[in-house]
């Protein structure tokens, strides 16, 4: 018998070498994020090699219970330990009676088109994604292009903490040579586009760096590689285009080189940020209303899905109203915007992370950054008499935030989301104003997004991956308007002393 996980031992210990760690709160909503720890660091381990195993076994164990044929892919995204926790990942995995298919160090794309390529239907890609060195996690799935939700999230969390193994069956590895050759033919057997575009190609030193420069450039276009060394301690910034560092260097990168735009990558390569040719960041829910506008005329009708942190222009910008565009705002996450442009049949459904889902004939119906660098890089094709700047500036103006997270474990993080929304609910019910304004709507299908009459917004949603609040702004009106409505969501958040200090603020 496999000895059950417990949540909390002490590295440098027997015990730590011979009993699996597992802390429940890393099974998270949609994947497993754990903080599995640097030497520098003081904050303990939530999970050891011991517990990856375990959850090897518990993926393996669910897959059938949910009748799901047991092949897998795996691989690893590019930092110090994740090769190690991939190899414990695949101990367990095949105990459990799966035949895996390990395609090496890989973006996480390229694990969700290999379940499509080498016809497998399960996937488990480690990777911790944007977080810093030192976090771990595990993005899996067992119907393409689908990734799990809180429902299977739920039950892998159960067999693993109870130990409820099946083991009885006899797995099998096989490695997959020169993967990383057939995803960039893949995306390159199309015409090349007919300029040659001068991208800076960002990839804060991460997964990507070993795959974007060679992918744009066999599309044609002129590639100037920013921090596209490997060097998993990420020795610039983190490797994170919603975080305003990594998009300042991709801005001083367009000046300094008079590029046409600069596209920048997460970690494991599954989300793309942009900075147009004049320098300027352009949050990803505007570059998604950019492409909505490009995509809808020549797919008009269609539908596109959006998660709640995303501006407003979705429905009321005028280009998408006249293309009769349908826009459906939903949970924030890639795995719940993925499964809703599944259900729909949306054409795409954007992210303000940066995570965008492409159905045919774009995509596949996965978050992939270099699909979506291409999506962009087509639609700047399309529009040869026009930068970046100009389809930016196009769009109807609105004044919004990055993305803000205010520390919060994640023992209280959603009690305390969930006291927000309640709070108000309670002021609408009661005819109450913000900032003289009246509530126009409340969007509470992830957190809260409160609605002015202005159209001026402001949302609190606890992070499904981090112990963190997030907040994002947004007015159509000013600037002012904008900040008075972070003022407003942040005196609701210092109601409660366990909220902590942001990671970036306006």
């Amino acid at each position: 018998m496999f000895p059950k996980p417990i949540p909390d031992l002490r590295p440098n210990t027997l015990a730590f070498e011979t009993t699996p760690l597992v802390k429940a709160t890393g099974f998270r909503e949609y994947d497993a994020r754990w903080w599995y720890g640097i030497p520098s660091s003081d904050k303990p381990p939530e999970l050891n090699l011991m517990g990856v195993t375990a959850l090897g076994m518990g993926i393996g164990t669910l897959l059938g219970q949910m009748g799901v044929r047991k092949e897998i892919v795996t691989g690893h995204d590019y930092r110090a330990y994740s090769s190690s926790i991939k190899l414990a990942l695949i101990t367990g995995l095949m105990a459990s009676g799966c035949r895996v298919y390990d395609i090496g160090m890989a973006m996480t794309p390229m694990a969700y088109f290999a379940q499509f390529a080498l016809d497998v239907p399960a996937v488990a890609m480690v990777t911790a994604s944007h977080n810093e060195n030192g976090w771990t996690g595990v993005k899996m799935g067992s119907q393409r292009p689908i990734t799990f939700g809180p429902d299977e999230i739920g039950r892998l969390k159960n067999i693993v903490l109870d130990a409820a193994f099946d083991l009885k069956h006899e797995g099998s590895y096989v490695f997959v040579e020169n993967f990383a050759e057939r995803y960039a033919a893949d995306l390159t057997a199309r015409p090349k586009l007919k300029r040659p575009i001068r991208v800076v190609a960002a990839c804060g030193n991460g997964t990507a760096s070993a795959f974007v420069p060679g992918v744009l450039k066999a599309l044609g276009a002129d590639v100037i590689p920013l921090d596209t060394e490997l060097d998993y301690t990420f020795p610039r910034y983190n490797p994170n285009p919603e975080d305003m560092e990594m998009l300042h260097a991709m801005a001083a990168a367009v000046k300094e080189h008079g590029a046409d735009v600069a596209l920048g990558f997460d970690g494991d390569g599954d989300r793309c940020g942009v900075v147009d040719n004049e320098g300027e960041e352009i949050f990803a829910d505007k570059v998604g209303v950019m492409l909505a506008r490009d995509l809808s005329t020549l797919h008009p009708g269609c539908t596109f899905v959006v998660d709640v942190k995303s501006t407003g222009l979705y429905a009321t910008d005028p280009v998408l109203q006249a293309n009769d565009v349908k826009a459906d705002y939903w949970k924030t996450g890639h795995s719940y915007i993925k499964r809703r442009v599944n259900e729909l049949n949306a054409l795409a459904g954007f992210e303000k992370s940066g995570h965008y889902f492409f159905n045919p004939p774009v995509g596949r119906g996965y978050d992939d950054g270099l699909v979506s660098a291409i999506a962009i890089l087509d639609m700047l094709d399309r529009n040869p008499d026009k930068t970046m700047a100009d389809l930016k500036n196009d769009l109807p103006k609105t004044w919004g935030s990055p993305t803000m997270a205010a520390h919060c474990d994640d023992e209280t993080k959603y009690g305390i989301a969930d006291a927000v929304k309640e709070r108000f609910v309670a002021m609408k019910a009661a005819g109450e104003t913000i900032d003289g304004h009246a509530i126009a709507d409340l969007v509470t299908v992830n957190g809260v997004r409160v609605v002015a009459d202005d159209g001026s917004w402001g949302l609190v949603r606890a992070s499904s991956n981090k112990p963190e609040l997030v907040v994002v702004v947004e007015s159509p009106v000013s600037e002012a308007r904008m900040r008075e409505m972070f003022k407003l969501v942040d005196a609701a958040l210092k109601e409660h002393p366990e909220v902590g200090d942001y990671n970036q603020t306006i």
